[in-house]
């Protein structure tokens, strides 16, 4: 006897797109509703509670009401990394803009460790290619 529904194969999901984003479940839908005139009211309560010293509902005011802040595009002029050299002149520039104001010192420490990567790249392939240099020399000197 087979109890599964005709059609479904084992693993298969019966929504394989599944729920819709930014759907909200019927609790969530309900306690919405029942807040909805009287949102503005609690929010204000708890900003207030917030301004009078209220640790825990200036946690709930800066977690919950104001929107976390985003990456931003970054214009900084970098020269081309494409030596080691490069890479110190690079972390000179980012240094140099972040004591300037012109990027946050995050988004420096972000830019200095993908120039760090790359350094890191560079140095690698640097490495390989000298390697089998050696190697060939090495092999030529067997023959000879």
């Amino acid at each position: 006897m087979n109890d599964k529904a005709p059609g479904w194969k084992k693993g298969q999901s019966g929504n394989p797109r599944g729920r819709p984003k930014g759907s909200r479940n019927k609790a969530t839908l309900l306690a919405i509703a029942a807040m909805e005139g009287e949102l503005t009211d609690v929010v204000k309560v708890v900003i207030d509670a917030a301004k009078g010293g209220d640790m825990a509902a200036a946690r709930l005011v800066v977690d919950k009401l104001i929107p976390t802040t985003r990456e931003r595009p970054l214009s900084i002029a970098l020269p081309d990394v494409t030596s080691v050299d490069d890479c110190a002149t690079a972390q000179a520039k980012v240094l140099a803009a972040v004591a300037a104001g012109e990027i946050l010192p995050g988004e420096g420490e972000t830019l200095a460790g993908l120039i760090e990567h790359q350094r890191r790249s560079l140095e690698t392939s640097d490495l390989a290619a000298r390697m089998t240099a050696l190697e060939e020399q090495l092999k030529e000197r067997g023959r000879a």
